[in-house]
């Protein structure tokens, strides 16, 4: 029976999930990340993968997602928000310590590869997979194939800056990739937390600030609404995709997915829009689902 395993390496967890050939879960597991501890992290990622096939009783292909991308010059990780991996030769590693060929993709990518597959843009010919958390991840998913680009940067949509910007909103906050303004530090979780504390002098989480019905949070609720119909915008006008499919913690926010398109018209270069904004049907486990099916599901 084929086994496939996919890994959620995040700067947080690290989660390994395994899937028959149908999709169907036959183990699901998550730990924390070492931090900060290159070596650790290999250690934990082959263990986790060890675990799982010990249990199972058969080895399996093994995909992995993480944040950002391997470089297709040098091999070597870059652009990685955790940074201890940056500059290190990740898949080569682990295939030495796994002893098999490993298949490594942006996280964001393989959400969108899951969604795309057999989740809420099945059937669609293009999907935009949007990471709403943490950071602003994107992935472009096209006839069931992932889309890398040639830098392996497709779909970083999170550090181009903010569309159309207003005057209060430029230069924009800093970004850790050293830019002003990145679509990242406006409709990140963080993002959205600072810039209600810019406005009310509060301090709330993402979460509670989506949950409360005062004055402050629906003006911050309306502020974000509107940058992210414009960031969905410029994307649909570069890709036109028939489904974007919103990830991460702040997808939870179910009032998204009403006002956003209702927004997004005036900046879309078309008379009507017909792109679907939609919620993730598997959730959390988005991630860890596409990195299995790197693997051709054929």
């Amino acid at each position: 029976m084929t086994l496939r395993i996919g890994i959620d390496l995040g700067g947080s967890k690290i989660e390994i999930a395994a899937f028959d050939a149908d999709g169907r879960q036959l183990l699901r597991r998550r730990v924390a990340t070492p931090q900060g501890d290159y070596a650790a992290t290999l250690e934990t990622v082959a263990a986790l993968v060890t675990a799982a096939e010990s249990e199972l009783g058969r080895q399996g292909t093994l995909g992995i997602g993480m944040p950002r991308a391997e470089s297709r010059v040098t091999g070597l990780i870059k652009n990685a928000n955790s940074t201890c991996l940056i500059g290190h030769p990740l898949r080569h590693d682990l295939e030495t310590l796994l002893r098999r060929e490993i298949r490594l993709a942006n996280d964001a990518n393989c959400f969108a590869l899951s969604e795309a597959v057999d989740g809420a843009a099945a059937g669609a010919e293009v999907v935009f997979g949007v990471i709403l958390g943490t950071g602003c991840g994107g992935g472009v998913v096209v006839r069931g194939q992932v889309l890398n680009g040639a830098n392996a940067i497709a779909g970083e949509w999170g550090h181009n800056p903010l569309p159309w910007p207003r005057d209060e909103e430029r230069p924009g906050p800093a970004c850790y990739c050293g830019k002003q303004g990145c679509i990242e530090t406006w409709l990140s979780g963080p993002g959205l937390a600072q810039d209600f504390h810019r406005h009310s002098g509060r301090e709330l989480s993402a979460k509670a600030i989506a949950g409360l019905d005062d004055g402050d949070c629906l003006a911050a609720m309306a502020r974000y609404e509107e940058r992210l119909a414009r960031g969905l915008a410029q994307v649909i006008n570069l890709l036109d995709p028939e489904v974007i499919v919103l990830g991460g913690g702040l997808s939870k926010i179910a009032r998204l997915y009403a006002n956003v398109p209702r927004l997004w018209g005036r900046f879309v270069f078309s008379d009507a829009v017909t792109t679907r904004l939609l919620p993730p049907r598997h959730g959390d486990s988005g991630g860890v689902r596409g990195a299995a099916w790197l693997w051709n599901r054929q």
